[in-house]
């Protein structure tokens, strides 16, 4: 096998790209199960996380999905420089910032009230609006462009001769592809499963900047 390396030094600039693709994943998951312990009526095994950008603190969801969205994009940017001339350098980039475009749109298309939350909302999943809708491809987007970003670094990896990243890698995608298809199939806590490969797939792309931000490859 023969390993193909990013470039071994990044540049002042690359670095604080690469940090805020680092911070995403970590700053969006901190604040959404930060809010899920502490709202009032929210169940996570019921609730999906973007359910929190509807009530009076709904404004603090929906800027972390903007917030991360934006770190994301710019995240992409150093990952294209990091990785430029390497297997995945392109579509890895270009996935990460159709994630991050996805999420600053689910952040603007607030997901509808809906079972039981906020506190108040009679059960039952309600109508759907035209911002649900809209929330709802955008979520698409960003779970698709996400898990196939995970999968691409996961053939970067093998390329480049680490075999336990690019299982781990592809885990990660994995993790988010089938929390997202239970949650859809209407699993019980499918919102759990959901969050929790929507987080791993997040975490593990910040840890694959934060790692070329280092200049570890």
């Amino acid at each position: 096998m023969i390993a193909i390396h990013a470039p071994a030094t990044v540049s002042p600039t690359t670095r604080t790209l690469l940090t805020c693709a680092a911070v995403a994943g970590p700053l969006w998951s901190v604040v959404s199960l930060t809010q899920a312990a502490t709202r009032e009526g929210f169940d996570l095994t019921r609730h999906p996380l973007s359910l929190l950008s509807t009530g009076s603190l709904g404004w603090l969801q929906i800027a972390n999905f903007v917030l991360a969205g934006a770190l994301s994009i710019a995240g992409a940017a150093g990952l294209r420089r990091a990785l430029r001339g390497a297997p995945g350098g392109t579509w890895a980039p270009l996935l990460l910032r159709v994630t991050g475009i996805g999420m600053i749109a689910a952040g603007v298309f607030v997901m509808d009230p809906g079972d039981g939350f906020p506190a108040g909302t009679p059960a039952g999943s309600g109508t759907l609006s035209w911002h649900g809708l809209g929330h709802m491809a955008a979520g698409s987007i960003t779970f698709i462009a996400l898990i196939a970003a995970c999968h691409v670094l996961g053939h970067h990896f093998y390329r480049a001769g680490h075999p336990g990243h690019a299982l781990a890698s592809h885990l990660a995608g994995a993790a988010l592809l089938l929390g997202d298809a239970w949650a859809m199939s209407g699993g019980t806590a499918g919102s759990l499963t959901l969050a929790v490969g929507a987080i791993t797939a997040m975490i593990w792309v910040s840890w694959v900047a934060a790692r070329y931000r280092r200049r570890t490859v």
